[in-house]
């Protein structure tokens, strides 16, 4: 048996220790469970073609670090590459992507599910000021996934399309 004395710095550590928040409550847990999930229509290995049925590339999408994570493979049907990492940030309730290609391009997106699409929005800066970004994912009822990236210079009044892929699964 320990004397008394040796517990005691214990004791008042614990006592000034700060108390643990509460546990979620399950409505919460399956909220944030399913914004992990929300983008889980996009994985798979595609075949990515225009409106019409030209091949623009393929994509491989796979989740990585237990799933936290997808990574995106983008390889262009005329020799683009480029890749991308998307995950949910539970502090901010928003998914973020980093998209980098062989061109040394860069995209910094944020946003997350509206309807039954995953909208992403940012903006970057070109020489001739700033460009708006918006990247859509729609799944559609005959099983593909329609990326439509459109871009704005004047603050969101008008939107060109700098994309627009249909994603078809390769068996």
């Amino acid at each position: 048996m320990f004397p008394a004395v040796l517990s005691l710095p214990c004791l008042l550590l614990y006592a000034q220790a700060p108390s643990l928040p509460p546990p979620a409550p399950p409505a919460t847990i399956q909220k944030e469970k399913a914004m992990h999930q929300a983008f889980d229509f996009w994985i798979g290995t595609w075949e990515v073609r225009s409106r019409e049925g030209v091949l623009l590339g393929h994509n491989r999408i796979e989740p990585r670090l237990n799933g936290a994570v997808l990574q995106e493979h983008w390889e262009g049907a005329k020799g683009g590459q480029g890749t991308s990492l998307n995950a949910y940030q539970p502090t901010k309730g928003l998914w973020r992507q980093t998209w980098l290609d062989h061109q040394g391009s860069f995209l910094d997106l944020e946003g997350g599910p509206e309807g039954n699409s995953m909208v992403l929005r940012g903006a970057t800066a070109t020489k001739e000021g700033t460009v708006a970004e918006r990247i859509t994912w729609t799944p559609q009822a005959d099983g593909r996934v329609l990326q439509l990236w459109e871009q704005s210079s004047d603050g969101g009044k008008t939107w060109k399309v700098a994309f627009e892929g249909f994603y078809l699964r390769c068996k």
